[in-house]
């Protein structure tokens, strides 16, 4: 039977307070549990069957969570467009609102708990789908599994990657609101039924086996966090210094290893703006730093073509060779790295012209080869540059092509001392999870890590400090469920949800019809 309605005032306060316990169970709160709370409450506040009325329940979900959530955005380029973010994705959650009383119109999950349960949860791996997708890509930010990194529930990413753990996320908190409603009506037998829902999907995901091992050998890495001058965007405008900066860390690492002894040197993105192959003094400063260690470096820097724009590029420098290989970001972030309809956003913030030159996107997989004398062999590393952490299909694909371990290069220097690098590393880890692979997240102001193909940290660093990781990573071919099946179960979802759509609007339909005839009898 469907959930009785609650007051308006009543749904509207849910709302709110949902999304507000959802956003602390992201870093750096990290209070991974409020999430179960925070979808469920906004089950509960989307009781009422009006399409226009849930709509901006959900809306306000969205504004409570996401204004907080992205607050890195208004540090980073300013008020206006952090509240234009904001309320374009608490759009999508107004969307599911309203998609969920045309759902649940539907004549048999109208009449059941259980598959309201399951088309709840359908939904919104569908609507997460969709902001993660569309426009300009999408913008995954604030998907519930990101907000599990502690929680049990990040051993499901092995099985069915971030999709599945959001699923899981929302079918507890589904079943949370289930278990107040039964304990209010005072149905023990349905309460005891979504308890035992709560107690498995948080439990069983313990009995998953994440493997550890190496496979093929280990890859003995060093990774640099520069710093950089002052916090914010400014950071951009003193490439030199950033650059020294992690000239001087790639020195420092000798405190810890003698030349020759690191497999490969990792900086982050950015860690030379001023790019090596076009820049004779660049060359020879990486050169010089890289015979020294006694290792080929991965850099983060910036390439700008004849024909205009720029690529956010990592290159493989090999000492007294030169760049041996490259990955270029294949998805640059609009807005932030290029300004899509810039004419017609000017005119409400001239935050665009903080993007001077255009991104443009890289087309190949981010794979990057690494001859490695010491194992006889050439190994594949699996490079995804900053935000592209947080879309499903990068890494999915750098590991698909054979990638053994996962780098995240990313430069945290414009978003201060906000949760955007830690809301990071938490993708990170899924994603180490997820694929099966030992991960760096290595950035130039941190946070970085060291993560396990298990999502364990083993090492980190803080944020604005120089910082030197040095670790022995196992390498792995084996491919995990999530990276075999890929998106097919996101796509059985949005068939399915939008399929119960319908099936709703047509029940909906089919009433009011019979009820028109009621009325003319």
């Amino acid at each position: 039977m469907p959930l009785r309605e609650p007051t308006r005032w009543w749904s509207l306060i849910l709302a709110v307070a949902g999304g507000l316990l959802t956003e602390a169970a992201f870093p750096d709160l990290g209070w991974w549990g409020c999430a179960f709370l925070g979808v469920a409450a906004l089950f509960l506040a989307l009781g009422r069957d009006s399409a226009r009325w849930n709509a901006l329940v959900g809306l306000l979900w969205g504004l409570a969570f996401f204004a907080p959530q992205i607050i890195w955005a208004d540090y980073a380029v300013g008020r206006v467009p952090w509240l234009a973010l904001t309320v374009f994705e608490s759009c999508y959650i107004a969307v599911l609102g309203a998609a969920w009383s045309w759902v649940r119109r539907g004549a048999v999950i109208w009449r059941s708990a259980a598959l309201q349960t399951g088309a709840f949860v359908t939904l919104w791996v569908a609507v997460e789908d969709l902001r993660s997708s569309v426009p300009f890509g999408g913008f995954p930010w604030g998907r519930l599994a990101f907000s599990q990194s502690d929680s049990p529930l990040l051993a499901l990413a092995w099985l069915g990657g971030a999709p599945l753990v959001s699923a899981a996320v929302c079918l507890v908190g589904v079943a949370t609101a289930l278990v107040l409603v039964a304990t209010r009506g005072l149905r023990l037998g349905h309460a005891l039924a979504a308890i035992a829902v709560v107690v498995a999907v948080v439990v069983l995901p313990l009995l998953i086996p994440l493997d550890t091992q190496a496979e093929d050998g280990t890859l003995r890495v060093g990774a640099v966090q520069g710093n950089v001058p002052s916090p914010g965007l400014d950071a951009f405008a003193q490439a030199g210094k950033v650059l020294d900066n992690h000239l001087a860390g790639t020195a420092a690492l000798l405190d810890q290893v003698r030349p020759g002894e690191l497999d490969v040197v990792l900086w982050p993105e950015n860690g030379t703006d001023i790019d090596p192959q076009a820049d004779a003094g660049a060359a020879k400063a990486i050169d010089d730093a890289a015979r020294q260690i006694g290792a080929p470096m991965l850099v983060g820097t910036v390439q700008y073509p004849k024909t205009g724009g720029r690529y956010n590029t990592a290159v493989l420098w090999e000492p007294g060779v030169g760049v041996v290989a490259s990955y270029t970001k294949q998805h640059p972030a609009p807005f932030a790295e290029y300004i899509p309809m810039r004419s017609l956003l000017r005119p409400f913030s001239s935050a665009v012209d903080l993007v001077q030159v255009d991104m443009l996107p890289g087309t190949k997989v981010g794979v990057v080869p690494l001859a490695s004398a010491r194992l006889g062999r050439t190994v594949k590393l699996g490079d995804v540059i900053c935000f592209e952490v947080a879309y499903d299909d990068l890494p999915r694909e750098a590991v698909r092509a054979g990638a053994e371990m996962l780098v995240v290069q990313t430069n945290n220097a414009s978003f201060g001392f906000t949760a955007e690098s830690t809301q990071q590393l938490a993708m990170s880890r899924l994603r180490a999870v997820e694929l099966g692979r030992a991960t760096v997240q290595i950035s130039t102001v941190g946070v970085s890590a060291v993560i396990a193909p298990n999502g364990v940290v083993s090492d980190r660093t803080g944020l604005f400090t120089p910082a030197q990781l040095v670790a022995r990573l196992p390498l792995r071919h084996s491919l995990t469920p999530a990276a075999v099946v890929g998106a097919w179960p996101v796509r059985v979802a949005d068939a399915l949800a939008v399929a119960t759509m319908l099936a709703g609007c047509a029940g909906a339909s089919r009433l009011r019809r019979r009820s028109t005839t009621k009325r003319g009898t």
